[in-house]
């Protein structure tokens, strides 16, 4: 009776959906994060998502990107390249990017576990022959990734991934500029925002980082 009281004077406690949660840009990982899930699916001898995780820290490619790889984007001949060059869906741009020793060992393995061929998606669903895994899909495994590693999942999503390496880089540099062409944006305003700065000051640190 209360209950239905308090709902009719508009007093009824609501949870707010976002309790707990933070809204806005999901953090980057750390270092001691990023080895955690590495090692993690390492023990577990999960192969594919030690694959999946590195290229996705390495390529700082966004989601719908990273899914529907080929192999012959990233190998030949089973041989994972050191260098790539991917075009974004978003912009219709194409960036680079480069594949670490630990990543290359990682997608060849998988490539060679799963016996894909050149013109394969490199990440093939389970549920169908040739489509790759789903956008969704991919979501739902950063969050176990997250969950295994002692983070609250709803605080962490698949662009997570995309900012991790970018902020690394940027922290280490304070190069706004090269950062930019890392991620593959048309405009510095895009990269800004990944560090919440204003444009003027970024300009100004990257100018300075020139000099």
């Amino acid at each position: 009776m209360e209950h239905n009281q308090g709902i009719l004077n508009g007093t009824a406690h609501h949870v707010p959906w976002n309790k707990d949660r933070l809204i806005g840009p999901k953090p980057p990982l750390k270092l001691r994060e990023i080895w955690a899930i590495r090692i993690g699916r390492q023990l577990a001898k999960r192969t594919r998502d030690l694959a999946l995780f590195n290229l996705a820290i390495d390529s700082k490619l966004r989601g719908c990107d990273l899914v529907k790889l080929h192999v012959r984007d990233v190998a030949h001949g089973g041989k994972a390249l050191s260098r790539t060059t991917v075009m974004q869906q978003k912009t219709a741009h194409p960036v680079k990017f480069e594949l670490t020793d630990q990543t290359r060992e990682a997608v060849e393995a998988w490539i060679a576990k799963a016996q894909l061929t050149s013109g394969q998606f490199l990440f093939p669903s389970r549920m169908r022959q040739s489509p790759p895994i789903s956008t969704r899909q991919y979501a739902r495994i950063v969050k176990k990734w997250m969950t295994l590693a002692g983070l609250a999942p709803g605080n962490y999503g698949t662009h997570t991934l995309r900012r991790t390496q970018a902020t690394l880089i940027y922290r280490r540099t304070k190069h706004f500029r090269a950062v930019q062409l890392l991620l593959g944006h048309a405009k510095l305003e895009s990269t800004v925002r990944y560090f919440g700065i204003e444009v003027d000051d970024a300009l100004e640190m990257s100018e300075q980082t020139e000099d």
